[in-house]
């Protein structure tokens, strides 16, 4: 049955590939906007003084919130870090206190990361298992994922899109990697043994369409390919798909001094499986490094 999905942050990357994605399915979208609105798919709302029309929401089947200041920036910057976490925080809260506040009650998928885990080494990590550390993003994501709380409590069906890097040409980090492994300048990242979760474009595009379409599916979700490799198999992966050849390692302590507040996730490792998803019934299209990269590069 055709639904009716408000996504917040529809002109990003992900939102627009996800509103092509429904719109093709037969389902009908509104792009929340940040200026005056152009027509019937879009509403305007501005997060930051908690205006929306609460209509939009009400008429809703599905609200997706994937809002939020770029990861890719500045690591070292503190106007950097502010904006990611209050543009997440802020949105977030916004919309779920709006679904709670509804009648109709939308199921509520709200974006979030897989660095909510932290650093787990080799175990096989599943949407049970814990949040450890203390790195910036896992503390992000974690205070991300508290503020959706209003829409679980009111009883609305809340699943948390915990996402991997989505690798696809068009964007980070799949847009860097490629130009520098093509001048031979692809390395692996410290010792190359942590474990390295990701997802190619379309499996991101479809595991969120099933959440869309399945009601029975709620809580954390994996969004990560069923596989996951090592930053070392990535980086021969890659290589060996552009016909180049990646001999060199960028040293520990490079990683931590360029990567400032990012170094915990280039470093840490994080062997993840999609448990929900599969269990949902959903069909990975890319499972393995060399699937996903090879879709990547298309």
């Amino acid at each position: 049955m055709p639904k009716s999905v408000v996504i917040a942050g529809a002109s990003g990357f992900l939102g627009t590939h996800l509103a092509e994605g429904l719109t093709g399915r037969g389902h009908s979208v509104v792009a929340l906007v940040r200026r005056p609105a152009s027509g019937p798919g879009e509403s305007t709302w501005d997060p930051y003084a908690g205006e929306l029309d609460r209509d939009v929401i009400e008429a809703a089947d599905v609200v997706v919130n994937l809002a939020g200041a770029p990861t890719v920036g500045n690591p070292h910057s503190r106007t950097w870090a502010r904006e990611l976490r209050e543009s997440r925080i802020t949105t977030t809260t916004v919309l779920a206190e709006a679904v709670a506040a509804s009648a109709g009650k939308p199921a509520f998928l709200a974006g979030n990361a897989v660095a909510w885990y932290g650093d787990h080494g080799d175990e096989v990590v599943t949407e049970e298992s814990d949040s450890r550390g203390d790195g910036f993003l896992t503390r992000v994501t974690r205070e991300w994922q508290d503020v959706a709380a209003p829409a679980a409590e009111a009883g609305a069906r809340v699943c948390f899109l915990r996402t991997a890097p989505v690798i696809d040409r068009e964007s980070a980090p799949l847009k860097q990697l490629r130009i520098l492994t093509r001048l031979g300048l692809g390395a692996r990242l410290g010792s190359g043994r942590q474990h390295m979760a990701m997802i190619s474009l379309r499996d991101w595009v479809g595991g969120v369409t099933h959440l869309v379409e399945h009601d029975d599916v709620s809580g954390p979700v994996n969004l990560c390919s069923p596989e996951t490799p090592t930053n070392r198999e990535f980086t021969d992966a890659l290589a060996r798909a552009l016909g180049r050849r990646a001999r060199v390692g960028v040293p520990t302590f490079a990683i931590e001094r360029g990567a400032g507040r990012l170094a915990p996730e280039a470093l840490g490792s994080l062997n993840l499986r999609p448990a929900v998803l599969e269990a949902a019934g959903y069909r990975f299209r890319d499972r393995t490094v060399h699937e996903v990269i090879r879709t990547g590069l298309g």
